[in-house]
């Protein structure tokens, strides 16, 4: 019962805030524009600074787990080849493919798995996932941009895509806090307390942002690929990955992160990226709703079921 109970305080501020999102656009409390504003400002400035600020507050000492990152980076890879050929032996157009594809391996890390980890082991442990973060969103952003350019038949361009990388916001907020962390820069207290109180407001507001996004109307034109596209990302990804990772011995806070990266829902920027390189960009939104409603159910049975298990 105990185990129950901490599974649904964990995941019901997240379900709430979403909920509340889409309540206040369904009230016509915000628009349209003002629902991308708001993720915009999120993507580039509460988030990066949360993802900073998580990385800064880590103490280094016994918070850099190189097996972790080893075996995050593999799962995120084996996924990503696995998404391919499911996709290519089950959908026929290549648009839908890609949206696909993009989806069922590039998660919603940042901003399901800080609270998660937070959660369940206390702010002081976040930084670990915030430094699995720093290794898998570049790999997202890097496979994102190669799965859709070969999706649409067009020729790699790796500068195209290192520069994606590098101007990444997210990006560039968690290299300026392993910077801050591996040569021990300190803030001052005021610049500190600012960068705190932005970053303390970047899920909720995330949250919100995701749950005013969510759009139904294209629903029974994507049945298939939707269908794939979430039982890869929500039911495959956690099963195989988090399955290895409790039988090679992850535990707690590491077995916290992994949940984050594999059992969150699709990244809301999957669906900008498909729009913007000619994928299906109203199949890669229904992917981004759907995971999103779905995972609420889901990361609730993953926690439930680890804890039960003794491993977290």
């Amino acid at each position: 019962m105990e185990n129950l109970i901490l599974s649904a305080e964990v995941i019901a501020p997240l379900c709430i805030l979403m909920s509340l999102g889409y309540f206040v656009k369904m009230k016509k409390m915000i628009g349209e524009q003002t629902v991308d504003q708001l993720n915009n400002l999120v993507f580039r400035i509460f988030l990066p600074t949360m993802l900073f600020y998580n990385i800064y507050q880590t103490h280094l000492s016994g918070m850099v787990r190189p097996r972790l990152l080893i075996y995050g980076f593999i799962a995120m890879m084996c996924m990503y080849f696995l998404s391919i050929l499911i996709v290519l032996l089950t959908l026929k157009d290549n648009r839908q493919r890609g949206a696909v594809a993009q989806a069922s391996f590039r998660s919603n890390f940042v901003i399901f798995g800080l609270p998660v980890t937070a959660s369940l082991f206390g702010p002081e442990k976040a930084g670990i996932t915030a430094l699995l973060i720093s290794l898998i969103v570049p790999m997202y952003n890097f496979l994102s941009v190669i799965v859709l350019e070969v999706f649409r038949g067009q020729k790699i361009r790796i500068g195209s895509i290192a520069k994606k990388v590098v101007t990444n916001p997210l990006i560039i907020g968690a290299v300026l806090g392993l910077l801050c962390l591996f040569f021990g820069i300190r803030l001052p207290n005021v610049a500190e307390k600012i960068v705190g109180d932005i970053a303390g407001s970047a899920t909720p507001l995330a949250l919100i942002g995701l749950g005013a996004s969510f759009s139904f109307a294209d629903t029974r034109a994507y049945r298939k690929p939707l269908a794939i596209g979430v039982f890869n990302k929500l039911i495959l990804a956690p099963l195989l990955f988090l399955s290895a990772a409790v039988a090679l011995g992850f535990r707690n806070e590491e077995l916290a992160a992994l949940t984050g990266m594999l059992g969150a829902p699709a990244a809301v920027s999957s669906y900008t990226m498909a729009q913007q390189m000619g994928s299906d960009g109203k199949l890669a939104s229904q992917l981004v709703v759907y995971t999103s409603i779905c995972s609420i159910f889901t990361m609730f049975l993953l926690i439930f079921g680890l804890k039960q298990i003794g491993v977290m």
